[in-house]
Formats: C-alpha cells, sequence, structure tokens
C-alpha cells in the first residue's frame, strides 16, 4: 500500500526552502504601491473621487448591476451605493433602469459618458506612469519589466 504525501507537508518544505522575507522588503514595498496608487488616483478624470471611479469601473465590469450587488462589490452598505449611484447619475455617467420582471429592483449601467469618462481616467494614468518610465535607463526598466509578473 502506497502512503499519498501529505500537501500541507511538501507546501511547508517548499516554503522552508525558500529564503526568509525581510519585513523591511514588505514594508518598503507596501509604501511603494500606496504611494503609487495615491499618485494614480489623483490622475482621475475630471472631479470623481476614488469612490465614484471604482464604483464605475465595477458597473462596467458587472453591470448591468442591482445596487445590492454594487455594494457587495465595492465592499460598502447600501445607503453608500446609493448616494454613490445617485453621484454618478447626477454627472450623467449611469443609468438607473427598474427591472422589467420585479419592479422593486433597480439596475444600474454606465451611459456612453461613463464609458468616455473611465477611458479618459485610465488614458491619464497610463500617460502619467509612460512619463515616469521614460525617465528611467535601459536597465531600470529591464528589471521593473521582468518585476511586472511576479508583482
Amino acid at each position: 500500500m502506497t502512503k499519498t504525501p501529505d500537501i500541507a507537508l511538501e507546501l511547508a518544505a517548499t516554503t522552508a526552502a525558500r529564503s526568509p522575507v525581510d519585513p523591511e522588503v514588505a514594508a518598503r514595498l507596501r509604501l511603494v504601491l500606496n504611494r503609487l496608487a495615491r499618485r494614480l488616483r489623483s490622475q482621475a478624470a475630471g472631479d470623481l473621487s476614488p469612490s465614484l471611479v471604482s464604483a464605475l469601473v465595477s458597473i462596467e465590469c458587472h453591470g448591468p448591476i442591482t445596487l445590492g450587488q454594487l455594494a457587495a462589490h465595492e465592499l460598502v452598505k447600501p445607503p453608500s451605493v446609493t448616494r454613490l449611484v445617485a453621484a454618478l447619475e447626477e454627472r450623467g455617467l449611469v443609468r438607473r433602469e427598474t427591472d422589467a420582471a420585479d419592479r422593486r429592483i433597480a439596475r444600474v449601467s454606465l451611459t456612453g459618458e461613463g464609458r468616455r469618462t473611465l477611458r479618459r481616467t485610465r488614458t491619464r494614468k497610463t500617460a502619467y506612469l509612460a512619463k515616469r518610465l521614460r525617465r528611467l535607463d535601459a536597465a531600470q526598466l529591464a528589471v521593473l519589466v521582468d518585476a511586472l509578473p511576479v508583482l
């Protein structure tokens, strides 16, 4: 009778064979990623807050979507998502449509202007990064490109 290997033991052995992670490296990476995320958020088109942009992206990816589903994706409570959707509707970025089968349910989808706003936001963020990447020499850029799959 052959004994099947314990996957947990194999994983522990594999992990032990790796070099230990220096907490300082993790802290530095966290700091760099947070700063980059903050700078990219500042490149959002117009006067949209990070919460509004995030809601737009969720609606783009999952829409048409109910307010409850959107709240779950955004990890916010229903009253908060109602305010977000109202602000997006006011700007003409989303439309709310009542479900034909159940009039109590409303679904939210992007308008053409909502799609254009997301496109502009992404273009600005990409341009911001491209401008900074042009400052790197070839060796620095190669290191960054090599790190992309890990990141």
